[in-house]
């Protein structure tokens, strides 16, 4: 009995002290956080400053359809050369410019240097470009001009939009020589401008690129000079129509005195002629005469000399 008393005290003595000591602890002050206990990130949100705010920026200005029209695919096998006329025909605006390069059989060259891991660059020509000349352009060209003009539309190298201000002019093409086809190519920001002596053109777009070909879309089709360039005039050699010539002074008396003396021999040659015959006539009777009195002289001597 004794002892159950005891332990009931004891619980109530505890039951007091654990109610004092929660009540002084709700009353009491927060304490500090020590050095050592960490800070939740979430906590330290007030702390951190706001940012004023800012202008937006300018998006950078990129030069005018620089995605080809049409995808090189992902991975191409080395040994299969690329299709350019399919590559067109996919694009669907240069009809004209594959109908030359099917007819000149360059598109078969384009093939065959591709195959053997050659670069090129093409300038391709649009429809509209083509229909910008002046009609029978294209009809008025021998075999050979279509084939140079087809071929000053092709750089031997690969050329990127970023490399064509490394360039230097005038940049070598696939025709025949840069004297009579030459081909200046000028950037100007993001501009690349084709100048060929006839006509100034302007890349307006990528149709394909991968390592190995890049085909560029023009508005203008590149004239060059060598074909549709001013011709020089050929002179005429025609006869000259004969001109009277004005006699000098020395001619005139030259002529003058020529034809006094022709009129002098025609005037004296005929007694001139006479005098001659008289005269070898006169002569003739003197000798027939001398030799006819030496006879005589002769006859007479001898016959004294017999005389005596």
């Amino acid at each position: 009995m004794m002892m159950k008393q005891v332990v009931y005290f004891s619980f109530l003595f505890l039951c007091f002290v654990y109610h004092c000591k929660g009540a002084t602890l709700a009353h009491s002050p927060a304490q500090a956080p020590s050095k050592n206990v960490a800070i939740a990130p979430t906590k330290a949100k007030a702390l951190t400053p706001t940012k004023a705010p800012t202008s937006l920026p300018v998006p950078a200005v990129e030069p005018p359809s620089q995605v080809p029209l049409v995808q090189a695919p992902p991975h191409k096998a080395l040994y299969t050369p690329t299709d350019v006329t399919k590559i067109l025909e996919k694009a669907g605006i240069f009809s004209v410019f594959i109908r030359l390069l099917k007819s000149t059989s360059v598109s078969i060259q384009i093939e065959n240097q591709l195959n053997v891991s050659n670069t090129l660059t093409i300038f391709a020509p649009t429809n509209g470009a083509f229909g910008a000349l002046k009609p029978g352009t294209l009809n008025t060209l021998s075999n050979e001009d279509k084939v140079q003009l087809v071929q000053y539309h092709i750089l031997p190298t690969l050329v990127s939009l970023q490399n064509f201000e490394t360039l230097s002019n005038p940049v070598r093409t696939q025709a025949s020589n840069t004297n009579d086809f030459p081909l200046n190519v000028t950037v100007e920001g993001k501009s690349v401008n084709i100048s060929t002596g006839v006509v100034n053109a302007t890349i307006s777009g990528t149709v394909y690129e991968d390592n190995q070909l890049v085909i560029y879309k023009v508005d203008k089709v590149l004239l060059p000079l060598g074909i549709f360039g001013p011709k020089p005039k050929t002179k005429q050699h025609l006869a000259p129509s004969p001109t009277p010539l004005k006699p000098s002074k020395d001619t005139n008396s030259s002529s003058s005195s020529s034809s006094s003396s022709s009129s002098s021999e025609e005037s004296i040659s005929p007694d001139m002629a006479e005098g001659d015959k008289s005269s070898k006539s006169k002569a003739i009777v003197l000798m027939n005469n001398g030799v006819v009195n030496i006879g005589v002289v002769m006859i007479v001597v001898i016959a004294m000399w017999g005389y005596f």
